[in-house]
């Protein structure tokens, strides 16, 4: 029932991230349903590709449509209404659904008998491929590739099941309570990886 709820709120919170990104760019009613649903989905089906897990189990997830679907006509119907507490709590609950989508995609992987590599990917797609896609989609650089630490907590849930620091239940409640913190604590203070610029473009443009 607990990994029931996370996934209904990591549905939601991202749901909407793709509905408010089409509204921004002023995308129509069936392009805010389509990014939305994309946002929230597409991360699964690209992960059941690459793991070996049929697509249509995604269909199996009726409910998780609808909840979908009901949160983004809300925030469409009602922005003025909804932006203002997404602005604040947003960030929060999406924290709650890159952890616990990543959890879930990396324990699909060690169902299936993957190694470790496949279980990070699985981790990382689940949590946060939904949200590349979304920026793609709407002519973005994916912000979780260069704005933000946060495939990087992906990544570290795929490991800690991967490498089996994180079995029993209540191992896996603390891994997912850990990797929400630290995406917390990222987008509080600001912390970002290393990068670096190559400075003059090729062609000197």
């Amino acid at each position: 029932m607990t990994w029931e709820v996370l996934s209904i709120i990591g549905t939601i919170a991202f749901a909407i991230s793709g509905a408010i990104i089409a509204m921004e760019e002023e995308y129509d009613l069936l392009g805010v349903y389509i990014l939305g649903i994309v946002t929230a989905f597409g991360g699964g089906a690209v992960r059941n590709l690459l793991i070996g897990l049929p697509v249509s189990a995604l269909w199996q997830q009726g409910e998780l449509f609808l909840v979908a679907l009901i949160s983004m006509t809300v925030v469409y119907l009602f922005p003025r209404q909804m932006l203002p507490p997404w602005k604040r709590w947003g960030n929060f609950f999406d924290a709650l659904g890159l952890s616990a989508f990543a959890i879930q995609g990396a324990l699909h992987a060690v169902k299936m008998g993957h190694p470790l590599s496949a279980v990070i990917v699985a981790a990382v797609l689940t949590g946060s491929g939904g949200g590349i896609i979304r920026d793609v989609l709407a002519g973005r650089k994916p912000l979780v590739l260069h704005a933000e630490i946060y495939a990087a907590w992906a990544i570290l849930a795929g490991l800690a099941i991967g490498l089996r620091w994180a079995n029993s239940p209540m191992e896996l409640y603390i891994l997912f309570i850990a990797v929400a913190a630290l995406r917390i604590l990222s987008y509080t203070y600001g912390w970002k990886l290393p990068r670096r610029a190559v400075g003059e473009k090729v062609g000197g443009r």
